[in-house]
Parts: C-alpha cells; sequence; structure tokens
C-alpha cells in the first residue's frame, strides 16, 4: 500500500506533463485526478502550506510558471494564491468535471426540447383551433351568401314595382298640373262666355232704350174731323 500511492501519483504525473507544453500565463487549467493538492506560499515543497489540499477538478488560472523547480502560481476563483506542483495539473477538466457539465448541458438540453415540444403542441392545438374557426366562419359565409341570394331575389320584384310606382307618381304629378291649366283655361273661358252674354245683354237692353225713345219722339198723327160731324 506504501508502494501504490506514489506510483498512482506519478502515473498521473506522466499523464498531466503533456497538457502542461502549451500552458502560458492567463490560461485555465484544473487540479488532475489526484484526491487532494497541496497549496504552498512559494515554489518548492518547503515552502509553507497555505492550503492543505485542493480537490480534484479545482478551477484554477496561472499566474506564473517555474518550470526548474517544477511549480505553477495559480489563483481559485474565489481568489486564493499559491503554488502547486506543476505535474498535478492539465489542461482538461477530468472526467468527474465533464460528466456533471455533459449532464448539465444533457438537463438543459432537456428541459429546451421539453419547452419546444410544448410550444409545437400549443402551436398544433392552435392551429387545430384555427381550423375549426375558419370552417365556422365558413360555413357562416355560405349561409349569409345563401341568404343574400334568396334576398336579391325575393327583392327583385318589389323593387320593380317601386321604380314602376316611382315612374307612375311622375306622371300622376304631370297629369295633375296639366288637368289643373286645362281647368284654369276652362275657367277663363266660361269667365270670357259670361262676360260676353254680359255685354250682348247689355247691348239689347242699350238697343231697346234707343228704340223706345226713338219710339217717344215720333210725332203723333193729328185726328181727322169726319165728314159727318
Amino acid at each position: 500500500m506504501k508502494f501504490l500511492i506514489p506510483l498512482v501519483l506519478l502515473s498521473f504525473s506522466f499523464v498531466a506533463l503533456p497538457g502542461q507544453l502549451g500552458a502560458a500565463v492567463g490560461d485555465v487549467n484544473y487540479i488532475s485526478d489526484v484526491l487532494k493538492v497541496p497549496m504552498r506560499s512559494g515554489p518548492s515543497s518547503g515552502h509553507r502550506i497555505i492550503h492543505q489540499g485542493l480537490p480534484s477538478g479545482t478551477h484554477l488560472t496561472i499566474m506564473a510558471l517555474d518550470e526548474a523547480a517544477g511549480f505553477t502560481q495559480v489563483k481559485t476563483l474565489k481568489g486564493l494564491e499559491g503554488w502547486v506542483r506543476s505535474q498535478y495539473l492539465i489542461v482538461q477538466p477530468i472526467a468527474r468535471v465533464k460528466l456533471a457539465t455533459a449532464e448539465k448541458r444533457l438537463q438543459n438540453l432537456k428541459a429546451k426540447i421539453e419547452k419546444e415540444r410544448q410550444a409545437l403542441t400549443n402551436i398544433q392545438s392552435k392551429h387545430k383551433d384555427s381550423e375549426g374557426t375558419n370552417k365556422t366562419l365558413n360555413a357562416q359565409v355560405e349561409a349569409l351568401t345563401k341568404e343574400l341570394t334568396e334576398l336579391k331575389v325575393v327583392s327583385a320584384n318589389p323593387v320593380k314595382e317601386h321604380a314602376r310606382n316611382v315612374e307612375l307618381t311622375k306622371q300622376n304629378t304631370l297629369l295633375v298640373g296639366q288637368v289643373e291649366e286645362l281647368s284654369s283655361k276652362n275657367r277663363q273661358l266660361e269667365s270670357n262666355v259670361q262676360l260676353k252674354w254680359l255685354l250682348y245683354g247689355g247691348a239689347l237692353v242699350l238697343i231697346g232704350l234707343i228704340f223706345g225713345l226713338v219710339l217717344k219722339k215720333r210725332p203723333k198723327p193729328q185726328a181727322s174731323f169726319s165728314r159727318y160731324t
């Protein structure tokens, strides 16, 4: 058991070393798949330990590199800075972190798919409702069109009768005007005839008076004596 742990750590050191070939200041690295990695105040095993052990998968930002000592200065997300052995750092997250990330992404994708499925169901439901509404509206339009056609047929004769009544009313008005005009002319003629007869009567009376006066002024014949007187 005493040799097993160094072997395990050593095996991780061989795995982790290739990941450090491209490391640079500002890159993000992670604690490799070991149980705990101590953080020290300086780039050597003799420096004071400021953290007893960073767990596997800890997110670290590289601040500086000491390739000769084999240490890397890092900073945690909480702002803790220190030095850890470079052999325990890898560029990619460990499998546990990857798995957790993948599970989270999977859950997000499932939630998104469920949301999209629900949206699709709602759209299909609305589409069905729209189809039902369209069918109802089309039926109403057909019924109204049929009713309008029937009304046109029924109202065709009354419309013609109305136009005929209007024409007859105009003709009646014209005839009434003509009758009134003829009546006026007739009354005028009657008035002229009466006046004519009055003139005739007056003339006859005047002639009678003149004739009477003439007869009155004629000398009376003298009486002849009879031979027997």
